[in-house]
């Protein structure tokens, strides 16, 4: 699935849900502005309500004519949230240019490649940069800037006792929690890229994340969930940095999550205690030896 189709069918569920409140849709600016997308993805919203028979778009003119149903909703599953989205699309573009300090970040070309409007863009660079990773420049461009061995440190310490906590808070949630099925499908995503890992090895960072972002959702705090970005920055895309023995490090890490979710799976909080343990020990001497003792480095 595009990113694209990631971007529209989440707004259009967002959008779907204005239909709730109002008996007209305001104007495709405004519309944009309130979903956090580009025009032309309003214009194909608008499009496929008006082919659902969901509204009436004569021009400025869009009048609702019914409320939504649940069948006119884009499956949960095939959906992110815009930050999400967003976020991802930022760390492949990081990647992409080799993610050195110095490195020029555009919010106009950011939000072009996305599918998004500029505001959303510069709300997550404004909200990541109080991590001390970028920094804001004139005319709506950034410049990623290096970290260092004990900021890496000093995370290492924060993501361990947030995610022991998310974990156990994982454990204890109902067998009707739609995370078991979430959990079901990311270990099936590993086991067809444990098998596959000597061609599809460097596809572990994109998977790693998003299993790491399930656990921490668990904890229903806010402020776990949103220092996320941060953790995603340095610990899941940082195994894309350093190239010497990317499968082997990958094919271990791999492993200690298939174990980590067996244990989830156990519900043994025991169990799931000295999986995660294991798993972001190995996480941290693996961030740690890629940054040379005693000065400020660049992902490589």
């Amino acid at each position: 699935m595009s990113k694209s189709n990631n971007v529209y069918k989440d707004a259009f569920n967002r959008g779907l849900r204005l239909l709730d409140e109002t008996r007209s849709l305001p104007s495709e600016p405004e519309l944009g502005t309130l979903l956090g997308v580009s025009r032309t993805t309003v214009r194909s919203i608008l499009s496929r309500m008006e082919e659902t028979g969901l509204i009436a778009w004569n021009k400025r003119n869009k009048t609702v004519l019914r409320a939504p149903k649940p069948e006119d909703f884009f499956p949960e599953e095939e959906t992110d949230s815009l930050a999400e989205i967003i976020e991802r699309s930022f760390m492949r573009r990081l990647l992409a240019e080799g993610a050195e300090a110095g490195m020029q970040i555009n919010e106009l070309e950011l939000a072009r490649e996305i599918g998004v409007g500029t505001t959303s863009v510069r709300e997550f660079l404004i909200r990541f940069s109080r991590f001390g990773l970028i920094e804001k420049r004139r005319n709506s461009h950034w410049v990623l800037k290096g970290f260092t061995r004990a900021f890496a440190l000093e995370l290492t310490e924060i993501r361990e006792m947030f995610e022991l906590r998310s974990a156990a808070a994982f454990v204890a949630l109902p067998e009707e929690s739609a995370v078991w099925a979430d959990l079901d499908r990311l270990e099936e995503e590993h086991r067809q890229l444990a098998g596959e890992i000597a061609t599809r090895f460097n596809e572990f960072s994109e998977l790693d994340e998003r299993f790491h972002r399930l656990i921490h959702r668990a904890s229903h705090n806010r402020f776990i969930v949103d220092f996320y970005d941060v953790i995603a920055m340095i610990f899941h895309y940082h195994y894309q940095w350093n190239k010497a023995q990317e499968r082997e490090r990958n094919e271990v890490a791999v492993q200690e999550h298939l174990a980590y979710i067996a244990a989830l799976k156990s519900r043994d909080p025991g169990k799931v205690d000295a999986a995660c343990r294991k798993h972001l020990k190995s996480a941290r001497q693996t961030l740690l030896s890629s940054i040379p003792e005693g000065r400020q480095v660049q992902p490589a």
